[in-house]
């Protein structure tokens, strides 16, 4: 071989090898940005990131509610390239605020078991609702309340531990179930004489669930949290249990699906790597795992429910008002709900 195209071939070679190595050691950074609950196993985030050569930052930016606020005042310099955690209840005021890259294709041919509107793709779905402290009910021999309105009579007075909907999506979630339910001058009504008869406002579902809720110490029974809680209680228990410590009241008007999906930010970056993250959250691997890291039910149709959702039967009954009227009542609802329960 002559000379000179060794050495040719020698300094290529190198600088492809020197190339391959900077590229390696400078894995592009794929923003993800979720709301507090988010909760995959580290095996699986380590093994999408070399699959797809990129490194993961997860920034957690707080209740779903909060999250989509700082996505909203962060648009002209993103600060993600893709977000996981915005619901049905919230999408309505993320597709207003252009914060979604509404040119991706991620949504296109999917069938899930619960709807999005697009670019939104669905991961995963569940139920807010109402859940109690057996042992407390127990004790107290009072009888748990058969309808929403039975929360404000004076027998369950400072019982109640609700979510603030303007931080939090459950609380916003369980404040668009009663007015689906009711109507919006029923429901206010009803939010004024639970306020008169000792509501608790929380910011958000862990404050609510782990601070406030009797069953972990607090002293308020009845808390706004998810039909999947009894489970966790169950699966979490340092002992074993045959039956769940709480149980789910599913009471007409204080039901709500929700669903949360992921979608690539508006104006983000590393946008192939962000396309192939939305695929990761709906893989089977993803999609079982979450059922007891998230506690959702998987939106992926074909997926099976782990063992432990046997203490987590879904609510026959949901209520909520048209995905119009969220889009252009939300904030309004939020504002007036702010007035009657907190001022």
């Amino acid at each position: 071989m002559p000379h000179g195209i060794f050495s040719f071939l020698k300094t290529n070679l190198g600088t492809a090898l020197l190339a391959a190595g900077l590229s390696a050691a400078h894995a592009a950074d794929l923003r993800v940005l979720t709301h507090s609950s988010f909760s995959v196993p580290k095996p699986l985030l380590a093994q999408f990131e070399k699959d797809n050569g990129v490194k993961l930052r997860i920034t957690k930016g707080g209740d779903a509610g909060e999250m989509l606020n700082k996505l909203i005042l962060t648009k002209a310099d993103p600060i993600a390239d893709v977000v996981y955690g915005i619901d049905n209840a919230l999408a309505p005021k993320a597709l207003a605020a252009g914060v979604l890259d509404t040119s991706s294709a991620a949504s296109a041919g999917r069938k899930p078991v619960a709807e999005l509107p697009a670019p939104l793709v669905p991961v995963d779905y569940g139920f807010v609702t109402l859940n109690y402290d057996k042992a407390w009910f127990a004790k107290s021999g009072l009888a748990l309340p058969k309808t929403l309105e039975d929360l404000a009579q004076p027998a369950y007075a400072k019982l109640l531990v609700v979510q603030n909907p303007a931080t939090s999506s459950p609380g916003y979630a369980f404040l668009l179930s009663t007015i689906g339910a009711m109507g919006e001058e029923k429901a206010f009504d009803f939010w004024a004489k639970l306020r008169a008869n000792g509501l608790k406002v929380a910011k958000g579902w862990t404050e609510a669930y782990y601070t406030e809720f009797s069953q972990n110490g607090g002293k308020h029974p009845i808390v706004v949290s998810y039909a999947t809680s009894p489970a966790a209680e169950v699966f979490y228990s340092k002992t074993k249990l045959g039956e769940p410590p709480t149980g789910s009241l599913s009471l007409p008007g204080a039901v709500f699906r929700q669903v949360e999906g992921v979608a690539l930010v508006k104006g983000g970056k590393e946008r192939a790597a962000a396309e192939k993250f939305v695929d990761f959250m709906r893989s089977a691997a993803v999609q079982t795992a979450m059922q007891t890291e998230m506690w959702m039910y998987p939106a992926e149709a074909g997926v099976a429910k782990v063992d432990a959702f046997r203490f987590a039967p879904e609510p026959t009954a949901f209520s909520a008002p048209s995905e119009a009227d969220i889009a252009a009542k939300g904030a309004d609802w939020v504002a007036r709900w702010t007035k009657v329960v907190l001022k």
